[in-house]
């Protein structure tokens, strides 16, 4: 199937970035069918998407009429048999290599075999995504980026089994959904996050001695260097979870002392203040 011909995809999760993913999908004129969990977790998704796009008419990025189509192509269900029909799937479920593996090999016996399969996954091996189905050459990394309706790239990861004709489906499907594709190679964090984590882990270690405080080594950053944002507020955007799985995945992989995670961010994780998902990070933000 050609890109331009997908009609529907099939979205697993909707936490953040599968909400975000879906909302997508939709703006593009496909239809969603998002699978969740639970029952309590579809209706978070369904909140999230319903505020995300709230916010966009409020914003003057979308009109009212246009947000009452786009939701109506967004469908959310706990059933994964219902993911049968679609013309890809795009996995964004937790970041957990034993749970995406034991999706993939799901998701290769209930949808066709020719449809590709897809992970948002940021540093789990697509290798290990592609052995647990019979079709490892149709599947592929595709990495999207928080808030997924603002930010424009896809990074395309290509596992050792994925073909030519299924990195040249996914450039095209980046067309159709408005991005700009990267390739990377499948090695942990890809190309962005294996820059990024470094100097995450810097700031956190220098606030960590003492050396500045949290807003001047954001502020420092933000007028400095241009970023929309200091690295602080970042990981707190990020999830200081999510932050510390990474880093220990690249650790894990590469053994270099930059990715290791620095004390004080596993301490604030085992303390709950894993940022502005919380309320609480780097960052006070309130309920």
């Amino acid at each position: 199937m050609r890109a331009e011909d997908v009609g529907t995809v099939g979205v697993v999760g909707c936490g953040l970035m599968g909400s975000g993913i879906s909302e997508v999908v939709a703006r593009s004129g496909q239809h969603a069918v998002v699978l969740e969990t639970s029952d309590e977790l579809v209706e978070r998704g369904r909140q999230r998407i319903e505020t995300s796009t709230l916010g966009a008419v409020e914003r003057g990025r979308l009109d009212a009429e246009e947000r009452s189509a786009l939701l109506g192509r967004i469908s959310l269900t706990t059933e994964v048999q219902d993911l049968a029909d679609v013309d890809l799937v795009i996995e964004a479920a937790t970041e957990d290599h034993d749970t995406k593996v034991g999706m993939f090999r799901r998701l290769d016996e209930v949808t066709k075999p020719e449809v590709i399969l897809a992970s948002n996954t940021s540093s789990i091996p697509i290798a290990d995504l592609g052995a647990a189905t019979s079709r490892p050459d149709k599947v592929l990394g595709m990495h999207f980026f928080n808030p997924v309706p603002v930010m424009g790239l896809i990074e395309l990861v290509r596992a050792i089994s994925t073909s030519d004709d299924t990195m040249a489906f996914g450039r095209a499907y980046g067309v159709v959904l408005g991005k700009t594709t990267v390739e990377s190679r499948d090695r942990a964090g890809f190309i962005v996050n294996a820059l990024l984590i470094p100097y995450l882990n810097g700031a956190i270690r220098m606030l960590e001695d003492g050396f500045a405080t949290r807003e001047d080594i954001d502020t420092a950053v933000h007028l400095g260097l241009n970023h929309p944002m200091g690295p602080l507020r970042l990981i707190d955007l990020i999830g200081l979870d999510t932050h510390l799985f990474i880093a220990n995945v690249l650790f894990e992989e590469f053994k270099e002392p930059t990715f290791a995670p620095p004390p004080l961010l596993r301490r604030m994780v085992t303390a709950g203040r894993l940022g502005r998902k919380v309320g609480r990070g780097f960052y006070d933000y309130g309920s």
